[in-house]
């Protein structure tokens, strides 16, 4: 299998909010968008481990970050290999073939996405040693910025270099933001059992909704100036599904099930899935 298929597989088992949007894309601008969720993907993982001791995390995210500094000419340094196997737990395919992930951006554009990954590894390794501490709406901010805010701007950039797709990178960045709360908040009680709460001191589920709800504001301004093509078929599925997501955990419910993931991409694509 080569390696764009073998990626979209990975895509598919690993984010049903992202496998549609990716497929979806021109195969150039396909393989920089696959590769750039890949390797972030990767990373996430080791951060979310349940299994691995927070400088453990922190060792072997900036193990990644320095091999992905260390490339040139289209060669990545293999540091992290070592790394990886000396650990007594098992890491996913995703995070363990994030070399592979790496190189399947076209070369015009992949030390952007070499760029984007080492320094959001970097971010990551900080917050597990702080055990992602996080006290304020700033620190938040911070937070969100880090993990997520930055992928906006990529993305950005990942548009421009295909077909100059200009956009706003202020909305870019609260587009991220917005996402990454609606993440939060699906997930905080099982964040909770591992001891770890992204919600600053004092806020409840309801301040995360707010929180989310003005970021994501900025994501529709966002999608509004985008010109017909690939980033705005892009960008309306994960922010149909950020919305749609935050009104049923508004309603109690845990997530949004299949059928209703599946209507609200028949909805913004007008073709069924």
């Amino acid at each position: 299998m080569d390696l764009r298929r073998d990626a979209l597989e990975i895509l598919k088992e690993t984010s049903r909010t992202f496998y549609i949007p990716i497929s979806r894309l021109p195969l150039e601008l396909q393989a920089a968008v696959a590769s750039a969720y890949l390797c972030m993907r990767a990373i996430d993982e080791i951060e979310d481990h349940p299994e691995l001791e927070n400088s453990v995390k922190a060792k072997l995210l900036r193990s990644i970050s320095v091999s992905l500094q260390g490339a040139a000419d289209g060669v990545i340094p293999d540091d992290f290999s070592l790394e990886f196997h000396s650990q007594d737990v098992l890491l996913p395919e995703v995070s363990l073939r994030v070399k592979e992930w790496a190189l399947l951006a076209p070369e015009s554009v992949a030390p952007r996405v070499w760029d984007a990954t080492a320094a959001m590894a970097d971010r990551m390794a900080y917050w597990a040693e702080r055990n992602w501490e996080i006290h304020s709406e700033t620190d938040l901010d911070r937070y969100t910025f880090s993990v997520a805010g930055a992928v906006g701007l990529l993305l950005s950039d990942l548009w421009a270099w295909y077909d100059g797709t200009q956009t706003n990178r202020s909305h870019a960045i609260g587009f991220g933001r917005g996402l990454q709360a609606v993440n939060i908040l699906r997930n905080y009680k099982e964040d909770l059992l591992r001891g770890v709460s992204y919600f600053p001191d004092g806020w409840t589920a309801e301040d995360m909704q707010n929180y989310a709800r003005h970021n994501l504001k900025l994501a529709d301004a966002y999608t509004r100036s985008l010109p017909k093509g690939p980033a705005l078929d892009f960008c309306q599925i994960p922010l149909a599904l950020a919305y749609g997501t935050l009104d049923v955990l508004a309603h109690g419910e845990s997530k949004l099930s299949r059928s209703a993931v599946m209507a609200l991409i028949e909805q913004v694509t007008g073709s069924k899935k």
